[in-house]
């Protein structure tokens, strides 16, 4: 018998417009959901959720081309070897993967997700108990896209209930955007320019950030300019945090040095087999952890959250900015911390139609 693996494309709008510095935004979100069915285990269903990035060489279409590949590299023995050995049995899955093909990192999510949710099934275990890890994890944030500084401001008003603001920046306003929200949150404030910045810029604005409390920068140059980074991480009393530069575990060790922090992303290094061992590898670099999203639904958000006890900083709301969830099971605590149950797997199923 061989494993079977349905896809589909989910297309569900934003809340509110949502920007960022590298990409026009639109007015609303794609991904592929999977699901993974074992013959030798009737009835259960492994769920999985890729996000693709144009920025990372992924679109929807590429997914569908390149699940198959990954699914033609591992077994029901392979499988099976998980349910019996989860580290080492997932581990290998993960591995498989790789040596199908390089990159690909949404397909990869969707796949590698919907193994450790079936797998977890099967075993009667949540996933992060399958991973070794604890459900005590930190709240998340809440991201702003870019718009009119007083735009921003009044979303930021409404978001008061969060620990931390993430603001996306990068654009014609950026001291005016950090000042109006301020003025309207006294929480730390997280600055996301996804590549936006020179170094000039950078350099100008630390003064005004620190006045301001802005907690860490994110990405504020090109992924490739390692140089810059480092440049500015010298002269910066605030950590810059590495996002589109820190896209697998292969890419941690060009960055000791450079950044003082790494967001990884479950869509960027291929699930949360790969996320947990990016984070602990990070870790053991001495780099402080980020772990963040795309805008995906409370699927794709939930197999984040299951890692998430390895991240420093939380950015975990990539459900919050859509409307039409078709999933459920993953409920927002009042302290912004997600819930993770017992039940085995990822804890999510699809609402009822």
């Amino acid at each position: 018998m061989s494993l079977e693996l349905t896809s589909e494309v989910i297309r569900l709008p934003y809340r509110e417009p949502f920007r960022i510095a590298r990409a026009h935004g639109g007015d609303g979100m794609s991904s592929v959901v999977v699901e993974l069915r074992n013959p030798a285990w009737p009835g259960l269903v492994g769920y999985g959720e890729g996000y693709p990035d144009a920025y990372y060489g992924e679109t929807l279409e590429t997914i569908g081309i390149v699940l198959p590949l990954l699914l033609a590299s591992i077994s029901t023995e392979a499988l099976e070897r998980a349910a019996t050995d989860p580290e080492g049995g997932l581990e290998a899955i993960g591995e498989a993967f790789y040596a199908a093909i390089a990159h690909h990192g949404a397909a990869k999510c969707a796949l590698d997700t919907a193994i450790h949710d079936l797998v977890g099934k099967r075993l009667g275990r949540p996933l992060y108990a399958l991973l070794g890890l604890s459900r005590a994890i930190g709240p998340t944030d809440f991201t702003i896209g870019i718009d009119e500084p007083e735009v921003v401001a009044a979303r930021a008003a409404r978001a008061t209930r969060f620990p931390a603001l993430k603001i996306k920046v990068g654009g014609p306003a950026d001291l005016q955007t950090l000042e109006a929200v301020r003025g309207v949150f006294a929480g730390p404030i997280r600055v996301d320019a996804n590549t936006g910045w020179t170094p000039e810029q950078g350099a100008r604005l630390i003064p005004d950030l620190v006045r301001l409390g802005v907690e860490l920068i994110e990405q504020p140059f090109p992924a490739h300019r390692l140089d810059q980074l480092r440049w500015l991480q010298e002269r910066s009393e605030l950590p810059l945090v590495a996002d589109e530069s820190a896209v697998t575990i292969r890419d941690l060790d060009g960055l000791v040095g450079v950044v003082d922090g790494v967001n990884v992303k479950l869509a960027k290094c291929g699930g949360p087999g790969p996320a947990r061992r990016m984070l602990a590898r990070a870790r053991e670099l001495g780099f402080r952890t980020f772990l963040g999203c795309m805008e995906e639904t409370s699927l794709g958000i939930a197999a984040s959250a299951h890692v998430a006890i390895l991240a420093d900083w939380i950015d975990l709301d990539g459900c919050l900015l859509i409307s039409g969830d078709p999933f459920e099971g993953l409920e927002l605590g009042s302290d912004c911390r997600w819930q993770l149950t017992e039940a085995g797997g990822l804890g999510i199923r699809r609402r009822a139609v």
